[in-house]
């Protein structure tokens, strides 16, 4: 048994065998919260509020969405993992809440066996854009960077985001240097890239798609495995790297221990109102791919993508909290 499948198994064993019996009358008996560990207004919160109208009609009760930002997601994290295991609170995670936290903070304050899936609601990739002046594909940032080993310099929000640990995966498979510059959030980024004093932005599609559609810069490749449907022009990094693939995601979870089949009925209302038109058009529009999945597909997918990011973090000199 490999270390990732163990992972998986452990996550669905503390998420669903272990449940205790559904409250008499059935779930939901009351409203359905969905935690949004991200302020209000922000893409996350957007698909969020838009899934929670169509599970509200399939649930037959109420579902809200509650925004708990900070600490780089684990505030809302923290809150799930401790709320009672009966179904009513639910988490929209990040790729960050259990991908990366869990690798970095030595005495987080939960753990991805804190959980049980629910789905995978979207995956995203990052999009490296170039200045006006800057190179015009791929070919030449390659070539602009190997003569200018460690000079050209792009955007992060700090070592340990999955927006620099994708850029470190892109250069490392490229096999050229660039230098990292930390900001507070993308529009810092934005401001000194149209300004002309930061070569490169890397950004999510809701960042990157109005920059590239403004004429202010252009998206040079996506760290995705396919091209994104909003911009078929633009190439994936994996078209010229077999491989290269550095993605995101969002997913519901419920605390460990909520009875099997008020995840299933999560999990039906969820993938149901990821089938709507409208939040599909959403997510593309914003350079992400609609999901919808079953729990333990949700666990194996977790499960691959901290083995998948495990690597790129052991480059990092990361202290451990």
């Amino acid at each position: 048994m490999t270390e990732m499948t163990r992972r998986a198994g452990l996550v669905l064993a503390a998420g669903l065998l272990a449940a205790p019996a559904l409250a008499q009358g059935g779930f939901p008996s009351r409203p359905v919260t969905i935690v949004v560990p991200f302020a209000p207004g922000g893409s996350t919160d957007v698909m969020t509020r838009l899934m929670a109208e169509r599970m509200t009609e399939a649930l037959g009760r109420p579902v809200q969405v509650e925004n708990r930002p900070g600490g780089n997601t684990i505030i809302g994290a923290e809150y799930v993992a401790r709320a009672e295991p009966d179904g009513h609170t639910v988490l929209m995670a990040a790729g960050t809440t259990l991908t990366i936290n869990p690798l970095i903070y030595r005495r987080l304050a939960y753990k991805p066996e804190d959980f049980a899936p629910v789905t995978l609601a979207s995956t995203f990739p990052f999009a490296v854009i170039a200045r006006k002046d800057g190179p015009a594909d791929i070919a030449a940032l390659v070539a602009a960077a190997k003569a200018r080993p460690g000079r050209i310099t792009y955007g992060t929000n700090g070592p340990t985001t999955l927006t620099n640990m994708a850029m470190l995966m892109v250069l490392d498979r490229l096999g050229v240097e660039m230098q990292d510059v930390t900001y507070r959030g993308d529009a810092a980024q934005l401001n000194d890239f149209l300004a002309g004093t930061l070569d490169l932005l890397v950004v999510a599609g809701a960042t990157a798609l109005p920059v590239h559609r403004n004429d202010q810069g252009r998206i040079l490749g996506w760290t995705s495995a396919q091209r994104v449907a909003s911009t078929p022009d633009v190439p994936a990094f994996a078209e010229s790297v077999p491989g290269l693939v550095a993605e995101s995601w969002f997913g519901l979870l419920a605390p460990a221990r909520t009875p099997a089949a008020a995840v299933e009925r999560l999990n039906a209302a969820a993938v149901q109102a990821l089938q709507d038109a409208r939040i599909r058009e959403r997510l593309t529009n914003d350079g992400q791919f609609p999901k919808g999945s079953t729990p333990e597909e949700f666990a194996r997918f977790m499960a691959s993508e901290t083995e998948r990011w495990r690597p790129i973090l052991g480059k990092l000199d990361v202290p451990q909290n």
